[in-house]
């Protein structure tokens, strides 16, 4: 029985339906291991066998994913072979209109479309086990010609689902992009519309080879019984060929 990771425990994992998050990463620090991370225990939950994930990928193509996963114990394949596991090639085989100049108008809608035919073919059980991802949001901002309100129109369209059936969504998004914008209208948008914000720095102090880098965890609106509260979790991490280790900072020297 695969053990919880301190990961787990900062995020939450047992309230994430219905629930948005939001991994922001940079050139120096990857997150796409969240993101593996997250997609393999969306398969993987023993207690709920009706889970479903439909993953939009802008940035790579299924071999990739399918690769990772192995590695970590999760066959994609057969996942999607069960129709469990949806996949939207955006760089191949999916580019909703194409390469005549409405690609991003036209074409982010009938992505949405897409995904909801998707939701809405499944069985009701399953309509609330769905966990949309979007890898990533940046890339889909270049796909849309830099037009950033075709993508906010979008993510918003996407939220609907969140509320509707109970989908949850979780979203890539390489920060670093916007340096020297300060706070752009894209960015802002996605941190108010996530629960949970997860964001992979480099260690402050530098590099150092048993720690690659760090995870701050926000998770926003955690009920403690009496009031509402946000809580605050810093994670170091080291990751490795076929998993990643999580430590608290200062437990290493």
């Amino acid at each position: 029985m695969e053990t919880r990771s301190l990961l787990d425990e900062a995020l939450g994992l047992q309230r994430l339906a219905g629930r948005v998050l939001l991994i922001e990463d940079c050139v120096e620090t990857s997150a796409a291991f969240v993101l593996h991370h997250l997609l393999k225990r969306s398969l993987s939950q023993p207690l709920h066998s009706s889970n479903v994930v439909v993953f939009v990928a802008f940035a790579q193509p299924f071999t990739h994913y399918d690769r990772i996963l192995r590695k970590l114990g999760c066959n994609l394949a057969a996942q999607r072979d069960s129709n469990k596991f949806f996949f939207i090639d955006m760089i191949g085989d999916y580019w909703p209109g194409g390469n005549d100049g409405n690609g991003g108008d036209g074409g982010l809608a009938k992505l949405f479309g897409k995904i909801l035919e998707i939701i809405s073919a499944l069985s009701q059980e399953s309509e609330n086990c769905v966990t949309v991802m979007i890898d990533d949001v940046s890339l889909m901002e270049v796909t849309a010609s830099g037009r950033t309100n075709l993508v906010l129109d979008f993510l918003h369209y996407c939220h609907t689902l969140v509320s509707e059936f109970g989908c949850s969504l979780v979203m890539l998004n390489h920060e670093d992009i916007y340096a020297g914008m300060g706070r752009p209208t894209l960015l802002l948008q996605m941190e108010y519309l996530a629960d949970i914000l997860i964001k992979a720095e480099p260690l402050a102090t530098g590099l150092a080879s048993d720690v690659h880098g760090q995870l701050t965890v926000v998770n926003k609106s955690i009920d403690d019984g009496e009031r509402s509260r946000n809580k605050l979790c810093n994670l170091h991490f080291k990751v490795k060929e076929n998993s990643v280790e999580y430590f608290y900072p200062g437990s290493r020297t």
